[in-house]
């Protein structure tokens, strides 16, 4: 392990986790839980197999990942952050909303997975009336649909669709991006080819004042 052999916490933390593709190993793992090999690799596009299972086995003998079994009937080997892993997870955050200004024009080819909108869902969406009955905001970009929902006056995302869906986003993931974070407003995005089907008020109860 290179070190950049300094007595400072913010060097010591960059020794550990500070190379290339770890702390998005621990951003898959923070946003879809326990996961196959399989899981992480379709998750981070363009990382070599090798260095997948390098990186993996450097974060266990971390103590920041750990193995085990997936109940029946799966027989798979899953791997899951270990409490001192969690403890990741304002890190990535602060991350994701230090990049946010970074995402109105993205590069063009640039791989996109749905479920990554979990961060700035967390980061930037509540509800507005949690004493009215849950909505389900469906939201279709990328490979596969995710499902922004709101339980018990909080706001979550699940990947999949809706059974009945209150209002379906279709669109470029920067326009629903910029929706999501309040960078755009959503009359804007729609002009700029956002598609909005159903109930515009229950999604106006979610995005930022």
């Amino acid at each position: 392990m290179r070190s950049y052999g300094q007595y400072c916490a913010a060097a010591r933390a960059l020794d550990l986790i500070g190379d290339r593709w770890t702390l998005l190993i621990v951003r898959e793992l923070l946003l879809r839980g326990p996961s196959r090999y399989t899981d992480l690799r379709e998750g981070l596009p363009g990382i070599a197999t090798n260095l997948l299972a390098d990186r993996l086995r450097e974060l266990e003998d971390l103590g920041l990942v750990a193995r085990e079994d997936a109940p029946p009937p799966i027989a798979a080997t899953l791997l899951r952050l270990t409490p001192r892993g969690e403890e990741l997870r304002p890190v990535i955050t602060a991350l994701g909303q230090w990049g946010i200004p970074l995402m109105a024009d993205p590069p063009r080819g640039d791989e996109f997975r749905a479920y990554w909108l979990a961060l700035p869902v967390a980061l930037y969406l509540s509800d507005s009336a949690p004493e009215k009955p849950p909505v389900a905001i469906e939201v279709r970009t990328g490979a596969e649909p995710v499902v922004i929902e709101t339980a018990d006056g909080a706001v979550r995302t699940r990947a999949g669709a809706a059974d009945d869906p209150d209002a379906v986003l279709t669109g470029a993931p920067e326009l629903i991006a910029a929706v999501l974070t309040g960078s755009l407003a959503l009359k804007e995005a729609v002009a700029k080819g956002l598609k909005l089907e159903g109930d515009r008020a229950a999604l106006r109860r979610l995005l930022p004042a």
